[in-house]
């Protein structure tokens, strides 16, 4: 016995040396632990009538998506309440083997067990199983099992839920099928649940954003034959007979416009022509917004569904955090001697966050120039090899994609040494600590190259007789005369597609590679039918941060997907694609691969929404920079209202005719200087001039390779746009945040009903008992017999208080 456990020690059949502690949790105990970690239980049905879909006249439609209800039985809904033996009469208890779930048998063994007092030298009290397991004691410590994913348990009194799940769940079958979310929930916990309730809603917007954006891409592909400044590039006669200026020193030579005609196209189809490029951005931009306000809604219903309303836990200090607390502070209100590590006591006093001096903006750039120097220094270096920039790009971006891997290792090293620096004392608090240490991190490594394409490549390049140079030594690298486009839609193509084959390789190959090794050591030191403790012994250990890297995956996809999404219409399609599969990879691995993670209660998805609207908010002035500096919208429409017509243009109606020739500039070759002059083909005829992409005055005039007034219509339209798009779009991104409510009418009447039955049901003493307790309010004894009440217990009583009066009134 252990605090009211039964425990039962067994040999392994498989290493003599190694023993297995079965735990056991009789009725009394779960009852009395669910009274003291105040879980809310069934009191009676609910008899609030659910409101219907808005696809009930497609219902032939949505029974094909939903999981097999003769398999996986709808869950019955019910108002809930804080459990109390006392008042166990009152609960809907039907059956005592199911009136507590499996995550909610876990949840209290678990807490148990966190809690059981342990002795080692000089009679030192310790606490936890995780300080047994961290100190070697014991190997390992985890719920397990209730069955054989494969087939069905032959015990009827096991329910088979790890089958059910990977049948209508994991199964590559039921990749089209709606997740079962509330056996999630109550097989693996609320925190689990919420995570995959979460990637399918977030799946759910991706397919909308996908279709606008295939809908532009195929507009682009069908239209590129019409593109009038395309075939300009494309004509032998126009782009053959435009000789281009060197674009870098000693090796690069002249060359002829139209080798740019296949990635002329290309960039047409990306930006999807003037007339659908320009909506696109705010599209989806509202679609994002739109997003993050639904799952707000929708993360209500489930912590109203799943009894996470007022969930408070209280967490105990970490096995870490305890190892190295040498100072005692008592605690002014509660009189109770608390831990503290030397930091906190700093912390305490200075209000300072100790990272921050470690990590703080200037290490950040430290850590992110070398990578983006070596990718700058590579592409200027190959371009005197590779004239096709295509090439060129390809090959920077898939070093860059390299690059990023091994960064990451070193990042993350780096973010969880400075985290254990910190010592925070909960999980929590360390999860919420290392989540934006990885966030900015990895938003530095993932997007740095992005960013680098988007607003800073071809933007500093001076002219061919004064280039600019990057320290002193490297003249800056110089866009395709169609722009910079296509590289930023190649690095994101490279980046996204890499990393989703390289996650799911460690997501995937490297469990199943590890575990059928172990499976093959089992199979060959013996022969019997082993049991469940150890089968689920040789699974692999998923760790406390294993959903920590689910959801930083899939935010730095959102980033992608949010960011950038004016330069690369596919992205949501490549995106949607992903987490289709990765919902379904997820669950296969947990299912099959992995121990069985001890269930926790999660309202929210914590420090990733706030983190999520950050992102939403940086992308409206993202795209709206794209579209104004990265691609050539701007000066297309510049030219098209402007200067094709008189006083600019020569022709006599609104037109895109001789629309590449405008942006050329003209250079006298006599003026080059002699390092810029680049390496002609000794055979060839060196022209007398060359064109370069700028908006400058040709030689021999007044001003001659100054600015040009085109450059300055340019510059005031690109400007002019950014101002009116992003006060469009963030005026309309508060509206919808402010028209739609967090919480849905419906939920908010289901949380009224069932405040309302736990009132007339339990007498108020224990309504009075629950609610302190749910708050954590104090209760302090002082001078004999009077009682001191804490402010919250007061403002508690006093609402309670009017309440009495007024039902007495009434």
């Amino acid at each position: 016995m252990c605090d009211g456990l039964h425990l039962e020690a067994t040999r392994s059949i498989l290493d003599d040396k190694l023993v297995f502690v079965k735990v056991h949790a009789p009725w009394e105990v779960l009852c009395t632990y669910a009274e003291i970690m105040h879980i809310k239980l069934p009191l009676k049905p609910n008899d609030l009538k659910t409101r219907s879909s808005a696809f009930g006249n497609f219902s032939w439609f949505t029974k094909v998506l939903q999981v097999d209800e003769s398999i996986i039985k709808p869950e019955q809904e019910f108002f809930t309440a804080p459990f109390e033996k006392n008042r166990m009469n009152d609960f809907y208890i039907q059956d005592r083997d199911t009136f507590f779930n499996p995550a909610t048998r876990s949840r209290i063994v678990y807490f148990i067990l966190s809690r059981v007092m342990y002795q080692v030298r000089d009679n030192v009290k310790k606490f936890g199983i995780n300080r047994l397991v961290s100190s070697g004691i014991y190997k390992a410590a985890f719920p397990l099992h209730d069955c054989n994913f494969s087939h069905k348990s032959e015990d009827l009194s096991c329910p088979s839920e790890r089958y059910l799940l990977y049948r209508e769940w994991a199964h590559p079958r039921s990749i089209y099928k709606k997740q079962p979310l509330d056996l999630i929930r109550k097989y693996y916990g609320e925190k689990i649940g919420i995570y995959f309730a979460w990637l399918g809603y977030y799946t759910q917007m991706l397919f909308l954003a996908a279709v606008v954006g295939v809908a532009c891409f195929l507009y682009g592909y069908f239209n590129q034959n019409n593109c009038t400044w395309s075939k300009e590039v494309c004509d032998p006669d126009i782009g053959g007979k435009i000789i281009m200026c060197p674009q870098c020193d000693e090796h690069c030579s002249f060359w002829n416009l139209n080798i740019t005609c296949e990635s002329s196209k290309v960039i047409f189809i990306s930006e999807t022509s003037v007339t659908t490029d320009e909506p696109r951005a705010p599209v989806l931009s509202l679609l994002v917004t739109l997003f993050l306000e639904f799952w707000k809604r929708r993360q209500a219903e489930l912590e109203y569904e799943w009894d996470t309303v007022e969930l408070q836990q209280e967490e105990q200090p970490r096995p870490e955090y305890e190892a190295q607390c040498t100072h005692v502070v008592i605690n002014e209100i509660t009189q109770v001697k608390r831990t503290l590590w030397r930091c906190d006591l700093v912390c305490l006093y200075s209000g300072s966050q100790p990272w921050w001096h470690i990590s703080s903006p200037g290490d950040l750039e430290k850590s992110w120039v070398p990578s983006l120097y070596t990718l700058v220094v590579y592409s200027v270096s190959i371009q005197k090899y590779l004239t096709p920039q295509t090439a060129t790009s390809i090959t920077a971006s898939l070093i860059s994609f390299v690059i990023i891997m091994i960064l990451n290792i070193i990042y993350e090293k780096v973010a969880i040494m400075i985290t254990n620096f910190e010592l925070p004392r909960t999980q929590t608090d360390y999860e919420n600590s290392l989540t934006m240490k990885m966030f900015l991190f990895q938003f530095v490594n993932y997007y740095s190259s992005c960013f680098y394409i988007a607003f800073f490549k071809g933007k500093f390049v001076g002219y061919p007789g004064d280039p600019v140079y990057w320290l002193g030594k490297y003249r800056n690298e110089e866009c395709d005369p169609g722009g910079c486009l296509l590289e930023l839609t190649t690095q994101l193509t490279i980046i996204m597609g890499g990393k989703a084959i390289w996650n799911n390789i460690q997501e995937v190959l490297l469990p199943w590679v590890k575990n059928l090794i172990g499976r093959c050591r089992t199979v060959s030191s013996a022969e019997k039918i082993s049991p469940r403790w150890e089968q689920d012994y040789h699974l692999q250990l998923m760790g406390k941060l294993g959903l920590f890297y689910e959801y930083l995956e899939m935010i730095i996809q959102f980033g992608f997907v949010t960011l950038f999404v004016a330069s690369f219409p596919l992205a949501p399609l490549l995106a949607l694609v992903n987490n289709i599969l990765e919902i379904r990879v997820d669950a296969w691995k947990m299912t099959t691969q992995y121990r069985r993670m001890v269930p926790e209660k999660a309202q929210d998805i914590g420090a990733w929404q706030p983190i999520m609207q950050g992102i939403a908010i940086l992308a409206v002035v993202t795209n709206a920079m794209i579209i104004a500096f990265t691609s050539d919208m701007i000066p297309r429409l510049v030219y098209y209202w402007s200067f094709s017509v008189p006083p600019y243009g020569n022709h006599t109606h609104y037109t895109m005719e001789g629309y590449i020739n405008s942006t050329l500039s003209i250079f006298n070759v006599a003026d080059f200087k002699n390092q810029s002059k680049g390496n002609p083909d000794p055979k060839a005829v060196i022209p007398t001039t060359c064109r370069y992409r700028d908006f400058r005055n040709p030689p021999g005039h007044e001003q001659q390779y100054k600015h040009n007034i085109y450059y300055w219509h340019v510059i005031a339209a690109k400007l002019a746009f950014i101002i009116v798009m992003e006060h469009l779009i963030y005026s309309v991104k508060f509206f919808v945040s402010y028209a739609i409510p967090d919480v849905s009418k419906s939920t908010k009447s289901k949380i009224k009903r069932e405040k309302y039955l736990t009132q007339k049901l339990l007498p108020w003493d224990y309504v009075l008992v629950s609610g302190l307790a749910s708050t954590h309010c104090l209760w302090e004894h002082r001078k004999g017999s009077v009682l001191a009440l804490s402010p919250c217990i007061h403002k508690t009583l006093k609402e309670l208080c009017i309440y009495i009066f007024i039902n007495h009134l009434s």
